[in-house]
């Protein structure tokens, strides 16, 4: 896998004429790589590829990242790069200009003597686009335990439990579940806190005859799940249906529309105007979804700037909502991928409006 990705990087290379790249940031150095340590980067040429690491992590870069020949670095990493370009006779380095300090660029600059620095960005998140079949059954995988962990928290979700509490059952649940964690923090918020579109759990105590709405994801074997429901502890009012319903409507339209080769600007009309036909334009403020895999937040966007197009292999969120402050808000989100044909769904939670009734 890694060797195919490897490969995929070097014709990148080709194509926009880069001598070397190097790679510091994590999450694109465990994907070329499968190297997970904290402390490393990737060094990549049109005939090799070395990983650097310290003493900490050299037993475990050998077993992680076979592709790629090991070395220890010096006190300073960057002086290792710079002997190895040398002994090639390569005088020019692209970085990942995104991930890089400038004070980080400014000691590059001092040590690597004649070697010029070439700032790129996107190099390897582009290649993460476009996710493979290994990739897409962990987020599978990785759906079914959210999954399972709404169906958890509707056991214990009750008039009085703080949203904290609710938050750390529901991520102990997880863990035990096979994630090593949440794949951010856990979103539970209640009553009028419902309206905020972040708004992380609180001291808050669950009321009655409110919304609680929950966004949550497993971090589960380096990769990450995204999902929102939305329920009422009590007894929905007509305001809550109303809202409800227009959301609800708004996602299922875009579920059953969403195709390859239609842009990220295309496909957040689709749940925007149903919302916007409504009423409630002004209260979505968000863009309708956005990528996720070795991240929670990556490329592509499904928002009113996005003209990138929607390809086969992305996994995308889609996640319209509507937030009333000082009454509440709802969300409904799902993971999807892009087929060939369509889509297909890795989340399967109900979405029918479910009451909490003591």
């Amino acid at each position: 896998m890694t060797s195919a990705r490897l490969d995929r990087l070097r014709d990148k290379l080709s194509q926009d004429g880069l001598e070397a790249l190097l790679i510091t940031y994590s999450h694109n150095r465990k994907y070329v790589s499968g190297f997970t340590g904290s402390s490393g980067m990737l060094l990549v040429t049109e005939q090799d590829s070395w990983l650097l690491t310290d003493f900490r992590y050299m037993t475990q870069a050998a077993e992680q990242a076979p592709a790629f020949d090991l070395i220890e670095h010096a006190a300073k990493p960057i002086v290792t790069v710079r002997d190895l370009l040398e002994s090639k006779s390569i005088h020019k380095l692209a970085f990942e200009q995104d991930h890089v300090t400038y004070a980080e660029f400014a000691a590059w600059t001092e040590q690597l003597g004649s070697i010029e620095l070439q700032p790129v960005s996107g190099i390897v998140e582009g290649l993460r686009l476009i996710k493979d079949e290994a990739e897409i059954a962990i987020v599978q995988e990785a759906a079914e335990l959210a999954d399972k962990t709404f169906q958890f928290a509707l056991g214990i979700i009750r008039p009085g439990i703080s949203e904290l509490e609710i938050a750390l059952e529901m991520e102990t649940f997880m863990r035990k579940g096979g994630a090593s964690g949440p794949s951010f923090e856990t979103i539970v918020a209640s009553g009028e806190r419902s309206a905020l579109p972040h708004g992380v759990a609180s001291e808050r105590m669950v009321g009655t005859d409110e919304f609680v709405k929950l966004d949550f994801g497993a971090y589960y074997k380096g990769y990450c799940s995204d999902i929102t429901r939305t329920v009422v502890v009590g007894t929905a009012s007509e305001r809550h249906r109303e809202i409800y319903n227009i959301v609800l409507e708004a996602q299922l339209h875009a579920l059953a529309n969403i195709r390859p080769g239609m842009s990220g600007r295309e496909a957040d009309a689709l749940s925007r105007d149903i919302i916007a036909r409504y009423g409630y334009g002004d209260n979505f403020g968000h863009s309708l979804g956005h990528g996720i895999g070795l991240e929670i937040h990556e490329m592509p966007r499904l928002s009113k700037l996005s003209d990138s197009i929607l390809t086969p292999g992305m996994i995308v969120t889609v996640e319209p909502g509507i937030y009333i402050p000082g009454f509440g808000g709802v969300r409904i989100e799902d993971d999807i991928v892009i087929t060939d044909t369509g889509i297909k769904i890795l989340t399967s939670s109900t979405k029918e409006l479910i009451e909490l009734r003591a």
